[in-house]
């Protein structure tokens, strides 16, 4: 009998001891999980915060917002008015380089800077056998470094023109003209800067209203 006491108080204890493991382990899990929640939580405010600040810094180009944190391929990808620059780049196959680290400064002529152009240039251009031509045009819109409208400006201070070589190693030439900057190609035709400044994670790009053709 008293064998049969110690054997069933022994089996109790074992089972409160089993109780109190099996309590334990589900406030411990249940306290992991709540942590992990309240990291989720955390991590996904830090990142809608981050987006909102995005957001806030990104211009509106051709009805698209052109995001800093993105290349210049992939916001310029989602205006609806530079849809022949980015065929174009495509066909050149300059789509990875301008995705690159740079920094490049671009200007980037609009689809009616494009319709500017005579059919039979754009003919010529869009020819594969010509793939050496164009990409000398799409570079000669290209700046290696970082050019912003305020470098432009400082650059220009006291004189009446500045000059940048392009990747091309063609020349772009800027004047103030009507309180504004213009840019020019080597032919003389001269361009607006419509949309200055619109910051890319790899450069800067200056949207402007014809195409910038090299001699």
């Amino acid at each position: 009998m008293t064998h049969f006491i110690k054997t069933a108080s022994a089996a109790a204890i074992a089972l409160t001891l089993a109780a109190c493991a099996s309590t334990g382990n589900s406030a411990s899990e249940d306290a992991m999980l709540e942590d992990n929640a309240m990291m989720a939580q955390e991590a996904n405010m830090e990142k809608d915060s981050m987006m909102e600040g995005d957001m806030m810094d990104a211009p509106m180009v051709g009805g698209a917002a052109m995001y800093p944190s993105k290349t210049i391929v992939e916001n310029a990808s989602a205006a609806d008015n530079l849809t022949t620059l980015v065929s174009l780049v495509k066909q050149a196959e300059l789509v990875e380089t301008l995705s690159g680290p740079g920094p490049f400064t671009v200007f980037a002529p609009t689809d009616s800077a494009f319709e500017m152009v005579p059919s039979d240039t754009i003919s010529a251009l869009t020819d594969p056998a010509n793939k050496d031509m164009l990409t000398k045009v799409l570079t000669a819109h290209v700046i290696s470094g970082k050019i912003t409208s305020s470098d432009l400006a400082d650059a220009l201070e006291g004189k009446a023109r500045y000059s940048a070589t392009t990747v091309s190693g063609d020349t772009l030439t800027f004047y103030r003209m009507d309180g504004g900057i213009r840019v020019a190609d080597e032919n003389g035709t001269l361009a607006m800067i419509e949309n200055a400044d619109v910051m890319q994670s790899n450069g800067v790009v200056h949207v402007v209203n014809s195409v910038l053709v090299p001699k």
